[in-house]
């Protein structure tokens, strides 16, 4: 649930107001469908859900051309929870892949600062797990482990994967890469 309401509430924050057909379009248009498992129902009970949670608020329910469409703003706490879920995103190692792409998608709603510091965390602490988790197979025997070490080969190959992906996105963004919040176009 936590990309999707980081999906929905940067879908509606880059609008400013947003009834759930624009939201289901915007992520189409992003590739979510690609990369995550989010379903129309799945937009449309984000939405109730953070209204509920006073993360979202109606803004219109006004007429339109087909059936009638509730349009939803940002509140204040909705505002701050986009900016605690994004950078909780870029920074953790311990997200699933579909919050982290959903981070990586609104990246640039921040300063270029904020991003590389996120994204330098993120790298610190995947590389302390790593160290913890490598540590502690590699101090038992591996008959101990039995088949099940594969998991834990698997889990360092993938935690590899990230910090090497995420430092090279660091060098890109070092050298200039994207326009950030408070940067003009290029």
């Amino acid at each position: 649930m936590t990309a999707t309401r980081l999906l929905v509430l940067g879908a509606v924050r880059e609008r400013g107001s947003a009834h759930g057909y624009q939201i289901r379009r915007d992520l189409e248009s992003w590739g979510v469908h690609l990369w995550g498992t989010i379903q129309q129902g799945s937009i449309y009970h984000g939405l109730r859900t953070l209204t509920r949670d006073g993360l979202l608020e109606v803004a219109d329910a006004g007429p339109s051309a087909g059936p009638a469409r509730t349009a939803y703003a940002l509140t204040p706490a909705g505002e701050r929870a986009f900016v605690e879920l994004l950078e909780h995103a870029l920074r953790s190692d311990e997200v699933g892949l579909s919050e982290t792409i959903a981070g990586i998608g609104f990246i640039t709603e921040l300063t270029r600062e904020r991003a590389l510091e996120l994204l330098r965390l993120r790298v610190e602490a995947f590389g302390r797990r790593r160290a913890r988790v490598v540590d502690e197979y590699e101090r038992q025997p591996g008959e101990e482990w039995g088949h099940h070490v594969e998991a834990v080969r698997l889990w360092a190959h993938t935690a590899d994967s990230a910090v090497e992906w995420t430092q090279d996105l660091v060098r890109r963004l070092e050298a200039g890469a994207y326009t950030m919040h408070g940067e003009a176009p290029a």
